[in-house]
């Protein structure tokens, strides 16, 4: 189970606090699939960074009773200075794994080549969410979290992660974000809007799409994150 309480997420600018989360409550179990959809910049990927660890929330509580990966494409645990080898070896350690049957896993789906035994620093960013896909793979998470996965590599690249992800771990749970609307249909079962600040829950994929395309049809007059904005998904639904 993953239990969000009252997450809250606040970044500082030169204008002052901008609050990005405002007080979000979730439970996730095993094998549920959460797609969850909302406009540039209403807090997507820091919800879900906030989920897996990489960040932390400026209050309130996550409680995780099962392994959760960190957001699939996201290369920020790497170190530059590191072969994509060394780095495949430094996690394989964190996580007590087997270093050569990693090896060979990440060999074979990253595709990298000779580049594995290049420093990182030298990737471009395909090459490393490659990567980084390749390693979120070989280790066998109960929660996986996806951020934008359709932009990973080309279409055959593409193919080969939804097969890993959608078939081969059907049974885990997963926590997605895509402006690929048929990713989330196809995939989740379980659906919200995330919009100024707050998490919006919908009993379908269509009720959730037709409240996003609700909001995005109506230009709110103040910043959509600021405390005068604020939505009724009930509302809008």
């Amino acid at each position: 189970m993953i239990r969000l309480r009252q997450i809250a997420v606040t970044y500082r600018t030169r204008q002052g606090p901008r609050p990005i989360l405002r007080g979000i409550d979730l439970d996730l179990a095993r094998g549920e699939k959460l797609g969850i959809l909302g406009r540039n910049g209403a807090g997507k990927s820091t919800l879900v960074r906030v989920v897996s660890g990489a960040e932390r929330a400026t209050s309130g509580h996550v409680e995780r009773t099962m392994s959760v990966s960190w957001p699939l494409a996201f290369a920020g645990a790497f170190q530059a200075s590191l072969t994509g080898r060394d780095n495949v070896r430094f996690i394989s350690r964190i996580y007590h794994s087997d270093f050569r049957r990693n090896i060979a896993a990440v060999e074979d789906f990253a595709e990298l080549g000779a580049y594995l035994n290049e420093p990182v620093r030298t990737y471009s960013s395909g090459m490393r969410a490659r990567l980084a896909f390749a390693i979120s793979l070989i280790i066998e998470f109960d929660c996986f979290l996806i951020d934008e996965v359709a932009a990973v590599g080309d279409a055959r690249f593409r193919q080969k992660c939804e097969h890993e992800l959608f078939h081969r771990r059907a049974d885990r749970a997963m926590i997605m974000v895509s402006h690929e609307n048929e990713y989330i249909r196809n995939h989740c079962n379980r659906f919200a809007v995330l919009e100024g600040g707050m998490l919006h829950p919908f009993n379908s994929f269509d009720e959730a799409h037709d409240a996003l395309a609700a909001i995005l049809a109506w230009q709110p007059p103040v910043d959509p994150v600021s405390p005068e904005w604020s939505i009724d998904a009930q509302t809008i639904a």
